[in-house]
């Protein structure tokens, strides 16, 4: 989990040694995925079942820390979803590309851990952060919590994945390098992410088991999408 403060990153930034360029992507086992297209729903008939939005939250969401809250968590009869930005959580196993060298805001934990009681890989598992209960938002009360699967859709590309991290109560718009990666979205938790463009839609009383089974992810996403989109 993580506070986008500039405040935050420019300490951290004088801490740091100027990052290197991002590395490619790896295509062996346990290595971040690469940016490829999953499942055969569209992102544009997802998009189009979110046009509108009855909020579910009592309040809305900033995107960082310091910005205007304007951003509610929406819901459907199967779904709960949000339009943000996306932040780079690279929090959980330290790897190549995640650990305290690479990012200033580093935790070696999540919210949720693997079925071997270790903590999830943010660099290998494509997951979101949801926020910590609060007044604002339970996510508990709608049918999500550690392993529900989320469609995220970013420009014309959809990626599975499962909910793997909580963040502060009152921000929203997150999700782990392996996310982003597949998204095609810059995954350096420093200096990658993007401002705008992203929507999360968290299928509701979903959930994969073990929840680092991403193949069991896509497979039960695709499937959730398809009704979901077929649905009223």
């Amino acid at each position: 989990m993580r506070v986008q403060s500039l405040t935050l990153v420019a300490a951290g930034a004088a801490l740091l040694a100027p990052a290197p360029a991002a590395l490619p992507a790896l295509a062996s086992p346990g290595r971040p995925v690469a940016a490829v297209r999953e499942g055969n729903v569209r992102a544009a008939d997802l998009l189009a079942k979110v046009r509108g939005c009855a909020p579910v939250s009592k309040r809305r969401y900033r995107s960082d820390d310091g910005t205007r809250a304007d951003i509610p968590v929406c819901g459907t009869r199967d779904a709960v979803f949000w339009k943000a930005d996306m932040d780079i959580d690279c929090d959980g196993r330290p790897g190549l590309r995640c650990n305290s060298r690479t990012d200033p805001l580093f935790s070696d934990t999540t919210a949720y851990q693997q079925s071997d009681g270790r903590e999830l890989s943010a660099e290998t598992l494509p997951y979101i952060v949801v926020p910590a209960p609060s007044g604002i938002w339970n996510h508990r009360d709608h049918g999500v919590r550690g392993g529900s699967v989320a469609a995220v859709i970013y420009q014309d590309r959809v990626q599975y994945a499962v909910v793997g991290d909580t963040g502060p109560h009152d921000i929203i718009g997150e999700a782990s390098y392996a996310t982003a990666q597949a998204l095609g979205i810059r995954p350096d938790p420093w200096r990658g992410g993007t401002d705008s463009g992203v929507t999360y839609i968290v299928f509701k009383n979903s959930r994969v088991s073990p929840i680092e089974n991403h193949a069991a992810a896509v497979t039960a996403g695709e499937r959730l999408a398809r009704q979901f989109v077929r649905g009223g």
